[in-house]
């Protein structure tokens, strides 16, 4: 009987099928490939339909907008390019006998609502890829949430996906599906940022205006992903504007940013050649501005102590018709400082380069990066147990695409290096150190395949941990079948493992000292026994359903249930009492649930509801409890609405429910002394801390729900084509609902999360 919740898939069968499937890439006759572009910016565009006039044959474009029509016997052919808010194109391409002709198409836009040209790009989407539990997110999207600020991010956005639950506004943690935030893979352009988020929780590191594409996997991701056992958010940015010089600038309580793009050699018709360059930046003053504006929204003197820097640039080359290659940088920063109880700060940088080659006499296209970044952060408190953490990784990658009529091959391979060097005091004075390197080495195969109405995308992938000595071979399947043009079923399953944890302990409510371990090299024991772990990895198996319904033309309703199972968890041990007691401690876990999503855009009027229903566990071998994060109903809606002759009024509304976190209940105090000084402590004239008793059953409480509406209104002056002033009003939390953060058991006083908050602000754009 297998110790696994569902069948294991048997590894040698995976091997073959990809050697067939392999094979099956022969035999082709001429192709013709290219990339479909917007004529105004030089953006690409994906999910665009390009057809041979007069037969049934036709492709989409990729994210990368990147098509290919092969096995085509040799004549002249119409080929129609069209995509909804663009004008349609057509072209004629005469074809040789195994020749491979490129062309660089360019769309037009025309004035079909944009929120209608969302909605159709998912909906194209959804019928020619698997994707199961991932949700495509674009700035449009992100900008009609309304935002505190009236600032567009991600991070306010994300907590809307279904499965994703984020714990408060300062110092908060994004859990995703079951797993902690160290579980979850966040890339930019390809490179990981190990901390995503500022430390006031509702701004993250990224520009919304600079975002081309996101692509959120809440589970069941395929082989092209690892080094995470939960999740996976994947963030592109755009390419300077490749016609033009122009930006935006933009100004309100919280921040200040701005973006300016053009072009460096300019894109046109009759030159293979082009580039621009793409750079943003954005500077946080909550630290100067909150206790002006906001003096209700803090118990102390110290207003919003929060500051930060974001600066980020891209230049960007394109030849011929599909090859580019893009050159990135960033650097973060972020800084709270509560005065003489504590000052944290930490900084991010990096950067990399990513070239994408379409050989002239190949079908394929040819991915290589190589990234770098360098995560630094140190915490000091008037404990005198200064924190400090330090991880710096490399990454090198080389891809190869092949695409077919009706397949897809993708194959390549990855080698990270990271560095970590950590320091931690516990609360008992006792020291964790640890400073190691570690090298992890992964080859994967993915193949997708359509038979008709069934999409199959079977994957592999193997990971060496040198560090570890440890080698996993992780098969992975994903499939959709289109049982009609309005109703499709999906499936998505696989291992998954990580060498990689963090200092953020599952207790700990608001932690704003994040910092990383590599895999401990030392021997530690299984949950609640004596016996030694088998392996010193992070490992879970996923295995998710869905369907998919088009209720109508503009109405789809998602619904997916998810198990996940947590084989091995490993965490610091927080709770370490004695030399001889071990820096780590392991345990299992499981995560399951429903999740419902019902999405509806047209003309002016866009809506986005979903709701959760999940369960959370641990194990530790002595029992098993829910963690802080279990929060077993959780329901997001969003309305927006543009309106006026011009469309010039947008107003956004989000009203979100959760149900209670669990806590550990209290039982009682008692006096802490410090009996450091053994048979010298005084404990008879001395003061003790307050001790806590806590309950022996770990988060058996659950504190009150939470709930929260936010509501913004903007209007955009149109100046000229491509100048405009947008003006934006928002109101966070608008009743200003108490919801609870966390209870200070020691001074027995409730701490909440943000009241309401009323901003306005501006933005220009050229």
């Amino acid at each position: 009987m297998s110790k696994y919740p569902f069948p294991i898939p048997c590894k040698s069968c995976f091997v073959a099928f990809f050697l067939l499937a392999a094979s099956a890439l022969g035999a082709q006759n001429g192709v013709i490939r290219g990339t479909v572009i917007d004529e105004g910016s030089g953006d690409p565009v994906p999910f665009a339909t390009v057809r041979i006039q007069g037969t049934t044959l036709g492709v989409n474009t990729d994210l990368d907008c990147i098509l290919a029509l092969t096995g085509l016997a040799p004549g002249t052919y119409n080929i129609v390019a069209s995509f909804l808010g663009y004008d349609s194109l057509q072209l004629e391409i005469t074809l040789g006998a195994g020749e491979i002709v490129s062309r660089r198409i360019l769309l037009k836009e025309s004035g079909i609502q944009l929120q209608t040209v969302d909605v159709s790009g998912a909906r194209e989407a959804a019928r020619t890829d698997v994707q199961v539990s991932k949700t495509m997110v674009t700035p449009r999207q992100i900008k009609s949430l309304p935002s505190t600020g009236g600032v567009p991010d991600i991070a306010q956005y994300l907590p809307v996906i279904p499965g994703i639950v984020f714990t408060g506004d300062q110092g908060g943690q994004l859990y995703i599906r079951g797993g902690s935030p160290v579980q979850n893979k966040i890339l930019l352009d390809g490179m990981t940022i190990y901390n995503p988020f500022h430390s006031i929780g509702l701004f993250s590191v990224f520009e919304t205006e600079a975002i081309r594409n996101i692509d959120v996997m809440t589970g069941g991701f395929g082989a092209d992903y690892g080094g995470r056992v939960s999740a996976i958010v994947d963030i592109t940015t755009r390419e300077g504007n490749m016609k033009r010089f122009g930006g935006m600038a933009g100004i309100n309580p919280f921040q200040a940013n701005l973006l300016l793009e053009g072009p460096i050699q300019k894109l046109r018709d009759d030159k293979p050649t082009s580039s621009s360059f793409l750079l943003t930046a954005k500077q946080g003053y909550l630290d100067r501005t909150g206790k002006s504006l906001y003096p209700y929204a803090v118990n102390d003197s110290l207003g919003l102590p929060f500051s930060y820097r974001d600066l980020y640039g891209k230049l960007s080359f394109m030849a011929g018709s599909a090859s580019r290659i893009s050159l990135f940088g960033f650097s973060f920063e972020d800084a709270v400082d509560y005065g003489q109880t504590a000052r944290l700060n930490w900084e991010n940088q990096g950067g990399g380069m990513r070239v994408s080659v379409v050989p002239g006499n190949s079908n394929a296209v040819i991915g290589a990066q190589i990234s770098y970044t360098d995560y630094r952060i140190q915490l000091a408190q008037a404990d005198n147990r200064p924190r400090r953490s330090r991880i710096s990784s490399f990454n090198i990658a080389f891809d190869f695409t092949f695409f077919g009529l009706d397949s897809e091959t993708k194959y390549g391979f990855d080698i990270q290096g990271f560095n970590t060097d950590f320091t931690y005091t516990n609360f008992l004075n006792y020291r964790v150190q640890q400073e190691s390197f570690n090298t992890d080495i992964a080859g994967f195969f993915r193949y997708k395949k359509r038979w008709g109405n069934l999409i199959l995308e079977p994957s592999i992938r193997l990971n060496y941990y040198s560090a570890l000595n440890d080698m996993e071979l992780e098969p992975r399947i994903g499939m959709k079948y289109n049982a009609t043009e309005f109703l499709r079923f999906k499936l998505a399953g696989g291992f998954y493992s990580q060498n990689l944890i963090s200092s953020v302990n599952e207790l700990d409510v608001v932690n704003l000292f994040v910092g990383f371990l590599g895999g401990p090299d030392e021997q530690f024991f299984q949950p609640g026994s004596t016996e030694r772990v088998e392996h010193r990895l992070q490992k879970a198996i996923h295995g998710i359903a869905g369907v998919e319904i088009d209720l109508m033309n503009n109405l789809t309703l998602n619904v997916e249930p998810y198990y996940k199972r947590f084989t091995q968890l490993i965490a610091l041990n927080r709770n370490k009492r004695k030399i001889s007691d071990p820096n780590y401690q392991a345990e299992t876990g499981d995560a399951y649930g429903i999740d419902f999503s019902l999405q509806y855009g047209f003309r002016q009027l866009s809506f986005w509801g979903t709701y959760s229903l999940a369960w959370v566990t641990r194990n530790d071998g002595v029992q098993e409890y829910p963690p802080i994060f279990d929060r077993r109903h959780n329901i997001n809606a969003l309305l927006t609405y543009s309106f006026g002759k011009k469309q010039e009024w947008e107003a956004a509304l989000r009203w979100n429910f959760g149900s209670g976190f669990p806590f550990t209940l209290t039982q009682g105090f008692y006096g802490n002394y410090n009996l450091s000084d053994g048979i010298n402590a005084d404990i008879l004239t001395g003061n003790s801390d307050l001790g806590i008793i806590y309950d022996e059953k770990r988060n058996a409480g659950r504190l009150p729900a939470y709930h929260r509406m936010d509501l913004s209104l903007k209007y955009t002056w149109k100046l000229t084509k491509f100048t405009s002033l947008e003006a934006n009003a928002s109101v966070t939390n608008a009743y200003n609902r108490d919801n609870i953060f966390f209870f200070d058991r020691v001074n027995y006083s409730r701490v909440d999360q943000l009241p309401i908050l009323p901003s306005a602000g501006l933005t220009f754009k050229f």
